[in-house]
């Protein structure tokens, strides 16, 4: 759940030049067993200082034991498949499930994944895996069936969605890349981006969505459930928030400490910005946090984030094994604690809110000068809006984009606004509201009254749907 972060270790660099550091023991030890070469590590580089009767242990997993949760000894293979979760790499079909009464349900498909290559589709049901039947069986069970090793494959029984026929496919399992960056612009013209792990390139993909996103009102970075990755991803992302000058600070064996600039981007986040944050941010994402935070490179909306406050760093043994062991502590580039703390939100929002809330702010943040209405609550999907003024108005004024209806962390729905009489406009929503969502229903002041007097103020109203 933490995550983990990593950097090369201070006494052969200055500063972060590289992602992550390979020690590699078998060119440079003397030492011929593994064993050997990591109590030697340990040693000289676990952040805390440690009894002789930890080291004396016969054995790498026996020592590890005893350290940190976060200093962990792995396999090669482990490592793999530890390195391609942070890079958001994984071994599949390329399929996103859900239970159904009759097997699982494909509720989506990444694309150019060997599913989608397959021809399989959303709404497609999924029967059998290899002959085993999965009626009434969890997604987790169905996952377990279908995942595999790369270049092996499965064997598929599914009710096509779109003809009800029974079909059968075999799909190779392949690594499939998952999109890190998310990007979109929302309703109000407000960048949003999502950033799903602190992996090698962040940086370049958050670049490129900014610039694909073009010019905004304000800006959304989300960092929810991002559980961290590499030390260098934050500090190049703590870079692309205004004002923001230091990354981070890190404390060794010692209580050594050194603060970390952050690295300026090509393209950054103008103000406003918000950063969201949940119980789940991590380690890297605590980084970021934190250094934000404390120089008001952005607002954060959420809940406190975990509380991993170490950093680890990689020695790749001579059995080429890593043991993953941490080396330093971080903190707020002004010494603010993180481990086993967290970083508090600036506004604290219900979980799973965090978006539709820092949406609304951003756009209400833009409407200086015009009047609240009562909050709508609970209207039916097929909702239509009645604006009844006390006097009368030349409405034929009003122009496209005058009444806008925004969906909170979506984006602007389409309306129609028709005229009942000199005093009411009918505001009727193009397509059927989302049910349980949440609307800023705004109308700006651009029309005149019957006195060819222009409105001096507009109005806006927040609206849930049933």
């Amino acid at each position: 759940m933490g995550g983990w972060i990593s950097m090369p270790i201070k006494k052969y660099f200055s500063v972060l030049m590289a992602l992550f550091l390979f020690f590699n023991i078998s060119a440079a030890s003397a030492y011929a067993e593994p064993v050997e070469e990591a109590r030697e590590l340990i040693k000289e580089y676990y952040v805390e200082e440690l009894p002789e009767w930890v080291l004396a242990k016969p054995s790498i997993k026996e020592m590890v034991r005893y350290l940190d949760m976060y200093s962990v000894y792995m396999s090669a293979e482990e490592f793999a498949d530890f390195t391609n979760a942070i890079e958001q790499q994984l071994v599949g079909i390329g399929v996103i499930l859900e239970e159904s009464e009759k097997g699982i349900r494909i509720m989506s498909i990444i694309p150019e994944g060997p599913a989608a290559a397959a021809g399989l589709r959303p709404g497609d049901i999924l029967v059998k895996a290899d002959g085993t039947s999965l009626a009434g069986e969890s997604v987790q069970t169905a996952i377990s069936l279908i995942s595999g090793k790369e270049n092996t494959s499965v064997t598929l029984t599914y009710i096509n969605s779109e003809t009800e026929s029974l079909q059968t496919v075999t799909v190779p399992r392949k690594v499939i890349q998952l999109p890190n960056v998310e990007a979109r612009m929302l309703g109000g013209n407000i960048g949003y981006i999502r950033l799903n792990s602190f992996a090698m390139n962040a940086s370049k993909d958050i670049t490129a969505a900014i610039q694909k996103l073009g010019p905004a009102n304000g800006w959304i970075f989300d960092i929810t459930n991002n559980g961290g990755g590499y030390v260098s991803a934050a500090q190049e992302t703590a870079g692309f928030f205004p004002g923001v000058t230091k990354a981070f600070q890190l404390r060794y064996k010692g209580d050594e400490a050194q603060v970390y600039h952050a690295i300026r981007q090509p393209a950054g986040f103008t103000s406003p910005v918000h950063l969201l944050i949940n119980e789940n941010s991590a380690s890297a994402s605590e980084m970021v946090s934190a250094s934000v935070k404390e120089q008001k490179g952005a607002v954060l909306y959420g809940q406190n984030t975990f509380g991993k406050g170490s950093m680890q760093s990689l020695f790749t043994l001579s059995d080429q094994s890593v043991l993953k062991l941490t080396t330093a502590k971080f903190f707020s580039p002004k010494g603010s604690p993180v481990h086993e703390i967290g970083v508090a939100p600036d506004i604290e929002t219900a979980a799973g809110d965090e978006l539709f809330i820092s949406h609304r702010d951003q756009l209400i943040s833009g409407l200086k000068g015009y009047r609240k209405f009562p909050t709508l609550k609970d209207v039916p999907v097929t909702k239509t809006f009645t604006v009844k003024m006390n006097a009368g108005m030349q409405w034929d004024s009003l122009k496209k984009g005058d009444v806008q209806l925004i969906e909170l962390g979506g984006s602007e729905t389409a309306v129609e606004v028709n005229i009942t009489d000199e005093k009411t406009i009918k505001i009727v929503p193009q397509k059927p509201l989302d049910s349980k969502g949440k609307y800023l229903l705004v109308i700006h002041p651009n029309w005149t009254g019957k006195n060819d007097r222009k409105m001096n103020e507009g109005i806006y109203l927040e609206v849930t749907v049933q």
